[in-house]
């Protein structure tokens, strides 16, 4: 029964999956990664390729690509066990499957190895994953309007997500925080992203680090009264993010987000109640200020970045 609902969802998902797929990053990707099997099997041209078996077939692998081949399989298992959406999935597998076909191609000619190498770094250079375009509840910060928005009210709580767009982390994480903003962003309980690799000053003043080897991208940091309370991951000692997964089920837990958002609820219909004491002491014709509604979240809305 499983399977049959497996099977269902993926059929009912196959024309967003096709979208998603034929953009120019996967495409491109795609035939990257398997440049190599293509080189090696497509016939009137493998013949031409050295190899070292010993009985000259030059259209199948010897035993050395075989080896490359199951080492860059158990790699990508064992990156892919911490995977949570499929772009990573899919990150992982085309990254590393690019690093061992500049191996592959480089032991079998030099001058295909360089040609692809630049054909590759040509690719990253000019064609970058898709950004996240969904639905969100979520306000983008500049250097300039982070302090100010922060320490507005002190009654709000921020959740506000650290991050750079050349991370692929980031990128991979932009889906689950944007649906953590769909769920529990109201007026007491905020969801803001900043972009420290564009605004440098505010990594230094938060201290976040932007070093892909402090491995700090993307951080989820809770600010209260506009202080920072808690900041996922944690930082060692030595500058380093502690591990963590960044999955829907850890945010909530570690954030408490539940009770956050009963909390502000209870500041919503507080605000709600003041407005209303406030109309019907001074009551004016033809007024159209419109009253929060506490109990319906607000319908989403496309944020707009600061500039």
């Amino acid at each position: 029964m499983g399977l049959i609902t497996g099977v269902c969802a993926f059929l009912y998902h196959l024309p967003q999956i096709y979208k998603w797929l034929l953009k120019p990053y996967y495409v491109t990707s795609f035939f990257m990664t398997v440049a190599f099997l293509l080189v090696r099997k497509t016939p009137g041209l493998c013949e031409h390729l050295a190899t070292q078996r010993e009985d000259g077939n030059s259209c199948d692998f010897d035993w050395r690509e075989l080896e490359i081949l199951m080492f860059l399989s158990a790699i990508v298992m064992m990156k892919n066990r911490r995977a949570i959406t499929l772009e990573q999935h899919m990150g992982n597998l085309f990254m590393f499957s690019k690093v061992a076909n500049v191996i592959l191609f480089f032991r079998l000619d030099v001058r295909l190895g360089i040609l692809y190498l630049v054909v590759c770094v040509a690719l990253v250079m000019t064609c970058k994953p898709p950004l996240y375009m969904g639905p969100e509840y979520i306000k983008y910060f500049s250097d300039k309007t982070i302090d100010e928005e922060l320490q507005r009210d002190s009654r709000v709580t921020w959740i506000v997500e650290f991050y750079a767009n050349w991370s692929s982390d980031c990128q991979s994480f932009a889906p689950t925080f944007a649906n953590l903003s769909l769920k529990y962003n109201c007026a007491g309980l905020r969801f803001g992203k900043v972009d420290i690799g564009r605004y440098g000053e505010v990594s230094q003043r938060y201290m976040v680090s932007t070093s892909p080897l402090a491995k700090q991208l993307p951080s989820l940091l809770l600010f209260q009264g506009g202080r920072e309370v808690m900041r996922r991951p944690m930082v060692d000692s030595k500058g380093r993010a502690v591990s963590w997964t960044f999955t829907e089920e850890n945010i909530i837990r570690e954030f408490n987000l539940n009770e956050l958002f009963q909390k502000s609820k209870k500041l919503n219909k507080g605000r709600g109640v003041k407005v209303e004491e406030q109309d019907d002491s001074q009551p004016e014709e033809g007024s159209s200020e419109l009253h929060p509604d506490t109990d319906n979240p607000e319908q989403p809305t496309e944020s707009k970045k600061d500039q």
